[in-house]
């Protein structure tokens, strides 16, 4: 455990370097901890019984590890995928709660306006606005055959212009 907090010690220090700094920095300061890992692993799993709890987490890593690895190569890779998992747990969340929506119709209807928000999110339109305006031009009478111009990342370019 304290090697992976010293690599997760060592990721923040990196955090905001380009690309190429952040690389030259894990190479030097993370990939000689990541190798007393896999000598570590290697050890122990030779010490285990492959059946085991233990035995089968040393497995399960050891299956992964050039995964793992990966992070050591390219400095525009993260170390773990946290972020990704952050930005999708309101998706899963959402879609386990529109299960309880009473029918089918209102699914759909939750999971339009699910999508509409999460798109906001994820292009940087505050989804409260960006309904409001929408809603707004629909019912003063926008055409139906320029619906692209409401869509969340045109809205986003609108407020650019």
């Amino acid at each position: 455990m304290k090697r992976i907090g010293e690599l997760y010690r060592i990721e923040a220090e990196l955090r905001g370097l380009d690309p190429d700094a952040r690389l030259a920095r894990r190479q030097a300061w993370s990939a000689p901890l990541v190798a007393d890992m896999r000598s570590w692993l290697t050890h122990h799993r030779a010490r285990v019984a492959g059946k085991s709890p233990l035995g089968e987490a040393l497995a399960y890593i050891a299956k992964y590890w050039e995964g793992l690895c990966v992070f050591l190569t390219d400095g525009r890779v993260e170390i773990d995928n946290n972020t990704v998992e952050r930005t999708i747990r309101p998706i899963a969340l959402n879609r386990k709660n529109a299960l309880f929506a009473g029918h089918d119709a209102g699914a759909e209807n939750w999971a339009v306006i699910a999508s509409l928000i999460e798109t906001c999110k994820l292009n940087s339109v505050d989804p409260f606005a960006y309904l409001t305006a929408t809603l707004t031009a629909i019912v003063s009478g926008h055409k139906q055959s320029q619906i692209d111009v409401l869509m969340p990342w045109s809205c986003l370019r609108r407020a650019n212009s």
